[in-house]
């Protein structure tokens, strides 16, 4: 017996609205939620066009062979770092003409293979047994609108498809518990004499992998209590509507272990010459979603360490990418040695679904920056009013320290951990490079 796919009604409409386009061919992002019993689909995302694309003639002999795998792949990577945790790209959808129907099978294997090894490139996380490994394909035919879907063991390279169900339901997602925190990030990363700018990139991140397996072995306290993982997230809790939009909010704290006391391994000192060192410093506000159907205590908690470990990852990638757009290697071995203000992460409400999408913006990028961005990249327009720029910085302010007195400096949260020396924290969760 195949896969159970649940799917929020707004899907079929946007899916139909494109089929409408009469197009040749439409690509696409599935985004949701996985279970062990079944999966859920909130949210569907046609690729993104090229400018190129809307001053081309239309092609008399059209072929799915014509599709930029590579873009494709560069989209949904994109799209996956604007998910909050608990949801990821599930799959990918193909709408075609009944003449392109032969190649479509092959094309959508192609596809979905692809697409998964671009998003779970640089995780700071691992699979687990729990985790379900198969992907859905959505075939959908332009003429006819049949629906074909597919799954996929995108973890075995010889897998074969299999069938699976397609169900659309009214406020599927309207009922997810919703887990939020703030978590503190103080790192300090020595960085060998004569690194270059490409070399930073790879010593922040195996700093980040050390520092990942922390949060890993951290003890989660929901709403101030340690819940045992194996009991039912939702047990004790209201019973709720279906479809009634009432979604039920969880404060959660990360008891973070001390360095070098979350596993059994030996530890090991290595004395290396080091010109500069880089501080990651400041606090990131998490939040994951967790469907309705009787999850695990431990696939709440899952969901959201996954979260901090993920917006932490793709911060440090952005600030990677913009800096080396802006840096002159040539002239420089390293970064300059100035602060780096990391984007500060916004949330915004997506029109039809009841989940929250997220981005990042720079200092000097401004809320129609957002907007466009999340125009280009979900295809959906988003009001001014409906993006909270906000949360990161009420999460810092309320917990304002007077001793704070740098410029751009962030007021730590409180944490478990023994107390430091540091006063200092970041406005923005930033980076600096300092001299020795």
């Amino acid at each position: 017996m195949g896969r159970s796919y649940f799917v929020e009604d707004v899907v079929e409409k946007y899916i139909l609205n494109l089929v409408t386009a009469e197009k040749a061919f439409t690509t696409g992002l599935l985004i949701g939620q996985c279970s062990p019993q079944r999966d859920f689909v909130v949210l569907a995302v046609q690729t993104a066009q090229r400018e190129e694309q809307f001053n081309q003639p239309k092609q008399s002999k059209v072929s799915l062979v014509d599709i930029d795998e590579d873009w494709v792949i560069g989209h949904a990577r994109q799209v996956s770092r604007m998910l909050p945790g608990g949801l990821e790209v599930l799959g990918v959808f193909l709408i075609a003409s009944p003449e392109l129907s032969k190649e479509s099978q092959n094309t959508l294997r192609r596809l979905v293979f692809a697409v998964e090894k671009s998003v779970v490139k640089g995780r700071l996380w691992k699979l687990s047994e729990d985790d379900v490994s198969e992907r859905v394909t959505l075939h959908i035919c332009s003429k006819t609108r049949k629906v074909t879907c597919r799954t996929f063991d995108v973890q075995d390279p010889k897998s074969s498809a299999k069938p699976a169900d397609w169900k659309y339901q009214p406020g599927l997602s309207s009922s997810w518990s919703v887990l939020q925190c703030s978590v503190k990030i103080d790192l300090h990363i020595p960085v060998p004499e004569g690194s270059s700018v490409k070399n930073l990139d790879k010593y922040v991140k195996n700093r980040l992998q050390k520092w990942a397996n922390l949060v890993e072995d951290s003890v989660i306290l929901i709403n101030g209590h340690v819940r045992p993982n194996d009991k039912e997230f939702t047990e004790g809790q209201k019973k709720t509507t279906r479809g009634s939009g009432t979604q039920q909010n969880f404060n959660v704290q990360l008891l973070m272990p001390l360095t070098g006391d979350s596993s059994n391994e030996r530890l090991t000192a290595l004395v290396e010459v080091c010109s500069e060192s880089i501080q990651l410093n400041g606090v990131v506000h998490c939040k994951a979603y967790i469907h309705s159907n009787k999850p695990k205590v431990k696939n709440a908690i899952q969901a959201l360490k996954r979260d901090v470990l993920n917006t932490v990852s793709v911060r440090t990638e952005m600030l990677f990418e913009d800096i080396l757009l802006n840096e002159d290697e040539s002239t420089s071995k390293v970064i300059s040695r100035d602060r780096h203000d990391f984007p500060r992460r916004v949330y915004a409400q997506v029109p039809g679904c009841s989940v929250c999408m997220c981005d990042y913006i720079f200092p000097d990028e401004a809320v129609a920056d957002l907007q466009e961005h999340f125009r280009e990249i979900l295809d959906c327009d988003i009001e001014e009013e409906q993006i909270d720029v906000t949360q990161e910085a009420i999460e810092a302010y309320s917990n304002v320290n007077s001793d704070a007195v740098l410029e751009g400096n962030f007021p730590q949260v409180e944490d478990c951990r023994a107390p430091t020396n540091h006063t200092n924290i970041q406005r923005n969760i930033g980076s600096k490079l300092l001299l020795r």
